[in-house]
């Protein structure tokens, strides 16, 4: 193989590889396992892959056996959210590529294969994430009334908060925005409908704005060492909570 053809190939290995870190980056992955992924991959090739992480930005550094430079790039990361689907499946190829030695054309059409995987229809999503909220409502002590007044409040938050978001609104807007919407609607309709007042009702109409996956992967990278990314997905979890927690206040003074 010609230096030119070498080249050619480590330059659309690297750039494949830092379209997945972003990838995993904005669909929750921990740092631990975007490290881990790419340098699977990269090691099929031939190459170590040397990273540079951070909440924002992945830079990523490739080097043969010999540790002579080929690549270096950087990659900005689009705003982060949770996708399973697009982590276990590139979980999944990063094993098939290191045991059937895919090529760099093969990892590229599975991974668009990927993205453009079809998402649930909305309002199957909205219809079960606001049962869930029912669910953490029956497990806290409400009746039915009080589950069904949670459905109600949950779906009408997630559905502000989705209308919120595809109107540009800051990411922690439309957090208040949606913990606002479901809090307003669960506390007077659970004091004035069934005559008590319930806090379990109130409380977990905004449990699906709680953020799991910013939390978690706040601890995993800091048990890692991780400690950069570990503090500013705390934070940004701090903020997430901060914001739940002023939506509630304001319908409440209301």
């Amino acid at each position: 193989m010609t230096e030119h053809h070498t080249d050619t190939e480590v330059k659309e290995l690297g750039a494949t590889l830092l379209n997945i870190g972003a990838l995993l980056m904005v669909s929750g992955a921990s740092t631990a396992r975007i490290r881990n992924t790419i340098t699977r991959i990269a090691t099929s090739f031939g190459y170590n892959a040397d990273m540079l992480i951070s909440q924002r930005t992945l830079m990523l550094s490739l080097y043969d056996e010999d540790n002579n430079y080929f690549f270096n790039s950087l990659k900005r990361t689009s705003p982060h959210g949770v996708n399973f689907r697009v982590l276990s499946g590139i979980s999944r190829m990063s094993w098939q590529v290191l045991d059937e030695k895919w090529t760099v054309k093969q990892i590229n059409e599975e991974v668009d294969r990927l993205v453009t995987l079809p998402h649930y229809r909305r309002l199957l999503v909205l219809a079960l994430v606001g049962l869930a909220g029912s669910s953490f409502c029956r497990v806290a002590g409400g009746d039915a009334i009080d589950m069904l007044v949670v459905f109600i409040a949950t779906f009408s938050g997630l559905f502000v908060r989705q209308q919120s978001l595809k109107k540009g609104f800051n990411p922690y807007m439309c957090i208040y925005f949606a913990s606002f919407t479901a809090s307003f609607i669960a506390g007077p309709l659970v004091r004035f409908g069934t005559g008590h007042f319930q806090e379990h009702a109130f409380a977990t109409s905004v449990l699906f704005l709680i953020p799991g996956v910013p939390l978690i992967n706040s601890f995993s990278d800091m048990i890692e060492g991780n400690s950069q990314n570990g503090l500013i997905r705390g934070l940004n979890g701090f903020i997430i909570s901060f914001a739940i927690a002023l939506g509630m206040l304001t319908s409440m003074l209301i």
